[in-house]
Order: structure tokens, then sequence, then C-alpha cells
């Protein structure tokens, strides 16, 4: 065996093994799972901006319970606030 008959052997291997990876990473059964897989890095995104809306969400609601208890001015707004402290 000469070594050009390696080379012709290892290049129709190789284009054999580049075809194959074509056609399943094209095949039409798999379209729609790499179309959701491309989404993944941007549903990442849309979670913590969800998640940090729920937790302002949830800062706001601790606050107001903890104003009431202490018998602060809940849901006042810092202008009535000042206000408030003025005429004091």
């Amino acid at each position: 065996m000469d070594i050009d008959i390696l080379r012709q052997i290892a290049v129709v291997l190789g284009s054999i093994a580049f075809l194959a990876v074509c056609w399943w990473a094209f095949s039409p059964k798999r379209k729609k799972r790499f179309e959701e897989d491309a989404k993944l890095p941007f549903a990442d995104e849309e979670q913590s901006i969800r998640s940090a809306y729920d937790a302002d969400k949830n800062k706001t609601d601790e606050d107001s319970a903890a104003g009431s208890v202490r018998g602060d001015r809940a849901g006042e707004t810092s202008a009535e606030h000042k206000k408030g402290q003025d005429e004091k």
C-alpha cells in the first residue's frame, strides 16, 4: 500500500463524515429542536428579568408589611412623607 492510497482513503472518509454531519444538522426532523436551542441564551435573560421583577415586588410587599407592623404610614409617597416631616 502506497502513502497516496492512504491519503485518498482519508480524503474519502473525511468527505463522507463531513456530508454525514451536514445531513444530520440540516435534517428537517431536527429543525424544531435547533430553533428551540438557538433561543436558550435569550430564555435565560427573560428569566433573570422576571426574577428581578419578582424580587422587587416581594421587597415592596415586605416593606409595606413591615411599615404596617411598625405603625408607619404605608403607601405614603415620598412627597407626602416629606411634607409631614416639614410640618412637625
